[in-house]
């Protein structure tokens, strides 16, 4: 069964389109072919890239949460000073 599709127009400046249209002359198909494919990679990669920031944003949590949790019970006497100097470089690098 083949797949259901839509009609997309697509308007490119001068530039774009004379290497799109090249590019397909090149792999020998049309040049919608090549911009699905192109957006099927783009689309690829932005799952991808979730993905990754998901996962990066969990790692960061977890080292967040056991960070505390070391310091709250081996080093609660440095816990105060370690969040001022926080809210410091927060100030003096990100301005926040």
């Amino acid at each position: 069964m083949k797949t259901p599709t839509r009609h997309c127009t697509v308007r490119l400046d001068l530039a774009h389109y004379h290497r799109l249209t090249a590019i397909a002359a090149e792999r020998g198909c049309k040049p919608s072919d090549v911009i699905r494919s192109a957006v099927q990679a783009f689309l690829a990669s932005a799952d991808l890239i979730s993905a990754s920031q998901r996962r990066i944003a969990r790692i960061s949590e977890f080292q967040q949460l056991a960070l505390d949790i070391i310091i709250r019970e081996q080093f609660p006497e440095y816990r105060d000073r370690i969040i001022a100097e926080t809210d410091k470089r927060l100030e003096q690098y990100h301005g926040a």
